[in-house]
């Protein structure tokens, strides 16, 4: 296990990460995301030992990483966001090098390096300068070095950067496979990727955890407006003015005509989506509206992402998050309060 405790990272007088705890599991691959200048690659860094942290405290299987830094990095294989590869290098002679600063036995060596070029599949350049490789290769590369060794954990920023979509998928499915003997913590700004692989993921922004949770948890817990699409056949105002009617229903958007007598909504939702849909039906077929299509679109991660980084918070939690940003009554009220305070104070 990775325990991450109130690490902190000043530049200067800017805070660019701030006193931010997590764990990573054993056997779970956790997703960092957040946007430029969140804060992904400074924590990664730390994390990893190549960066100082100004405060907290990072243990690696129970090795301090600033006490016993040669025990604590035994257990990792880190790949930045730029790969550190040595262009005037061949790719096989980098590998070589790479294992003897890992202190893989010399014994094991050779078959450990052609492990790690099958698992990315560049033993077809290894004969070849690192400067003449494509990005995409240069990325392999990078990440095989990361591998070199079996460590424990796989500390990944961007790792599908500058792979072509069939290189992605592979990696992708590389990852996947890694958990059965690895724990990995990677980076990525392509959310789609982080869905398809990830147990939890950790949401950051300017430095500030916004939430840690499983991508499902966030999904199904996440407070946001819903769209709920749906397709009558019938008198298109009756059936309008129906579903204005109900309660729950926000706003309705009327869409071209699907043919005669059908026409579809697109309805914005508030509070409980799966009672207001019940609700839209029940009225709709109450008043000789047949209803031939009807379905609700889900936030997905991508919602919960911009919704969270987005917001002016500071806790981690959450619900903690969603219960600190107040309702729009309560906002009115606060406001009503203020400006009769202020008129009593002018009489």
């Amino acid at each position: 296990m990775i325990t991450i405790e109130n690490l902190t990272k000043y530049y200067g007088s800017n805070r660019a990460v701030n006193h931010i705890s997590f764990t990573i599991n054993d056997n779970e691959i956790l997703g960092f995301l957040g946007p430029n200048g969140a804060g992904k690659s400074t924590t990664m860094n730390m994390i990893a030992g190549y960066l100082p942290m100004s405060d907290g405290k990072v243990t690696i299987c129970g090795a301090d990483v600033t006490k016993n830094p040669m025990k604590a990095k035994r257990n990792i294989g880190y790949l930045p966001e730029i790969p550190p590869v040595y262009p005037d290098m061949k790719v096989r002679e980098y590998l070589s090098f790479c294992a003897g600063l890992k202190k893989v036995p010399v014994t094991k060596r050779k078959s450990e390096i052609e492990r790690v070029m099958k698992l990315l599949k560049i033993k077809d350049v290894e004969g070849k300068l690192i400067r003449n490789l494509s990005k995409g290769y240069k990325q392999r590369v990078g990440f095989a070095q990361a591998l070199l060794g079996d460590p424990k954990f796989l500390i990944l920023d961007e790792p599908t950067v500058g792979l072509d979509p069939n290189q992605v998928a592979e990696v992708r499915a590389l990852i996947k496979s890694l958990k059965k003997d690895h724990s990995v913590i990677f980076s990525s700004h392509i959310l789609s990727e982080v869905s398809a692989v990830c147990d939890r993921v950790v949401i950051i922004n300017k430095g500030d955890i916004r939430a840690i949770d499983t991508i499902e948890n966030l999904e199904n817990s996440f407070t946001t407006t819903l769209i709920l699409h749906i397709k009558v056949k019938g008198s298109k105002a009756k059936a309008q003015s129906i579903i204005e009617m109900t309660k729950g229903v926000k706003e309705i958007t009327a869409i071209d005509a699907d043919g005669e007598d059908v026409f579809s909504f697109t309805v914005q939702l508030e509070g409980d989506s799966d009672a207001v849909r019940d609700a839209v039906m029940a009225e709709c077929l109450k008043n000789g509206i047949s209803i031939i299509e009807i379905y609700t679109d889900k936030p997905n991660l991508e919602n919960v992402f911009i919704e969270l980084i987005n917001r002016p918070v500071k806790k981690s939690g959450l619900q903690e998050l969603l219960d600190e940003t107040p309702d729009e009554s309560e906002s009115a009220e606060s406001d009503d309060d203020e400006d009769d305070e202020t008129e009593k104070e002018e009489e």
